[in-house]
């Protein structure tokens, strides 16, 4: 069985298609979703969304955050920033890793502790998605 998943960054629509199954980390843990669920609205936290597309072809999204919202009809994730794995720069996620720590360590930082710790947050979830790439390519 499969259910409607758009997936929306304020900039673009990056997915919306037919999908077996999603898995995304809430504000309280690991959440899977599929045909049937039961309704649900959540905020979830910066990571990625695994989905497996209909006939089973999975595809990976970075989310900076932002909310899940699971209805009968389908499922819509809303985020400030979305982008497809294979979209990411791995460069730029090392560096924007490195710059948070360099904040959260340096007291005469510009960024207040809890920016700075959203900012590392989001970094390593980054690195995540392209690890968890890496190891789907070999």
């Amino acid at each position: 069985m499969t259910t409607h998943l758009d997936v929306v960054s304020a900039e673009e629509k990056i997915f919306s298609g037919l999908v077996e199954s999603i898995r995304v980390s809430g504000i309280e843990g690991e959440l899977g979703v599929q045909y049937g669920h039961a309704p649900l609205i959540t905020p979830i936290k910066p990571g990625m969304v695994k989905l497996i597309k209909q006939f089973g072809k999975e595809e990976l999204i970075y989310l900076s955050g932002g909310v899940l919202e699971v209805q009968p009809n389908g499922i819509v994730v809303l985020a400030d920033v979305a982008v497809r794995g294979e979209d990411l720069d791995e460069q730029a996620a090392v560096d924007a890793k490195r710059r948070a720590e360099e904040h959260i360590h340096n007291s005469s930082s510009d960024l207040n502790y809890a920016e700075a710790a959203m900012e590392l947050a989001k970094a390593v979830a980054q690195i995540r998605v392209i690890e968890e790439m890496r190891r789907r390519t070999k």
